[in-house]
Parts: C-alpha cells; structure tokens; sequence
C-alpha cells in the first residue's frame, strides 16, 4: 500500500480566526491518516470513487429526485436566516438505498467500509442512516453550524458520517466546514430553534475550515465534530449523499431517528451484540 500525501491542517479546539487549509489524504488511507482524524474529527479521503463512479451515482440521485412524489424543502429554519434571504432551496431523499440498488451496493462497498471502520477504531460497522442532498445552483440552501449529536444522541458517542461527493463542491457551491478538535469539547449546548444548531455568533460558518472536495471523494467525520455548510452561489449543483454509522456495540440513549428504514444492518464484520439490549 503506498503511503499517500497528506497536508496537516492545525489544531483547533475552538473557532479558529481564519479559515485554513483542509485536510486531505488519498485512498487508501494509512496510519498518519488514522491519526490525523482521531486527533482532528475529520478526514477528506481522495478518490474514494473514481469519475465515471461518481458521475453515474449523481445520475441515480437524479432519477431518483425525477421518481419522488414529494416536493418537500427540507432547509432548516435557522437557515434560511444564516443566509439572510428566505428564497433558498434543497432537494433531498431519506434511505435512497431503498429506491434504487446502486445506492445499496454502494454501502457494502468495501472502500468505504474498510475506511470507516479503520477510522472508528473497530471492525465492526452498523448503519444508522443516509440522506441524499442536491443543492441546486444560485441559492442552495446553507447548514449553520452543529454537531449531529443532539439529534441522536448515543452511549459511546461512535457514530460518525460519510459524505459521498458526486459532483465538485468547492466553496462557491457551499462545501461543508469544519472546526478541527472540536470534538474533544465533546457534546456541546444547541438552540432547538429552526433545528439543532450552535450559536452563530460564537460558532461564525466563515470561521470553520473549508473542505472543497471533487466529485469521488468522501469526507469523514465524528458526530461531535462541528461542522456545517454555506450557501450555493454558482451556477452548478451540488449533489452528496450522507451515510450515518457507528460501531453496533453503541446503543442510542433516546428514540430519536428511529424511522430510519434499515437502521441497525450490519455493513461491516458483526453485531456482537445479537441486536440484544
């Protein structure tokens, strides 16, 4: 396996003042980079999925918008307001391994698997959830500031997200940002309102770390990591899909997302457990 180059970004366990450089490394990943992502919450892993992969996953979410019954905007509350402009806008689909196959396939995909399980330190990985965005161009909607947490809060505090990128998304279309270290703050205090997000004022988006990404690549990062994402102002999407896992030993301490269709399959090793309480 050869070792890949890898830009260090600095620590930071707090907002930093600027924005820095992200983190990237190519796939496979290696120890440095194990590293890297335990000691900041996060990981770009590079061409995870090559082009041609990740051009024909954008035309599934496509075809899969194109077959939804559902006009339903799901942009928070809070941030239409970050944004300062109501008209934003994003399409999304719950569990889109359930309507089409190459969603699924892709969730057993041993690329992805072997890489997150080497990131959450066990060999063992169970599904919690995904969800599939488009941010069309102009006005995509924005995510303040948060962690996943508050929304589904767990024991062991494993859970941690995939974000599949089938198109570019630099940070004229709204790349998701990071606060490296922040998740050694562990959970931290959010507003409900307009859904679970941290203060924007002590939690400034244009002071979290970028992550521009290329159509193939996959960032990584904990559930207690803080992050979220600005407004599309280009003339092109973005199209992602978010994968929610942790470790199957983990159990959730409320019975939020329990709606998730498939929560709980095993996408990696075992369940231990015997899905026993």
């Amino acid at each position: 396996m050869a070792e890949p180059q890898i830009q260090t970004a600095p620590e930071a366990a707090v907002p930093a003042t600027a924005p820095v450089a992200s983190a990237a490394a190519q796939y496979p990943i290696t120890d440095a980079d194990v590293r890297f992502y335990r000691e900041n919450g996060y990981l770009l892993v590079k061409g995870l999925l090559n082009a041609d992969e990740a051009a024909a996953m954008r035309t599934e979410c496509h075809d899969l918008l194109g077959r939804l019954n559902d006009s339903d905007d799901p942009t928070w509350g809070s941030a239409r307001e970050a944004a300062g402009a109501a008209a934003t806008r994003l399409r999304h689909c719950h569990d889109a391994q359930f309507h089409s196959a190459a969603f699924a396939k892709l969730l057993l995909d041993h690329r992805f698997t072997d890489t997150a399980a080497a990131l959450n330190g066990s060999p063992n990985l169970q599904l919690h959830h995904t969800k599939m965005f488009v941010k069309p161009p102009e006005n995509g909607s924005p995510f303040p500031m948060h962690q996943d947490h508050p929304f589904f809060p767990h024991t062991k505090d494993s859970v941690a997200a995939a974000i599949f990128h089938f198109s570019d998304a630099d940070e004229e279309r709204g790349c998701v940002r990071v606060v490296p270290g922040s998740h050694r703050q562990g959970p931290l205090e959010h507003i409900e309102d307009g859904s679970w997000h941290l203060s924007p004022d002590q939690w400034r988006l244009a002071d979290a770390v970028p992550c521009p990404a290329e159509a193939g690549d996959v960032l990584f990062f904990t559930y207690l990591t803080v992050h979220g994402s600005g407004l599309n102002t280009s003339s092109q999407e973005r199209v992602t899909w978010l994968v929610q896992y942790r470790d199957p030993e983990d159990r959730p301490t409320t019975d939020d997302h329990q709606w998730s269709l498939g929560q709980g399959m095993i996408l990696r090793g075992v369940d231990p457990t015997a899905r026993r309480p």
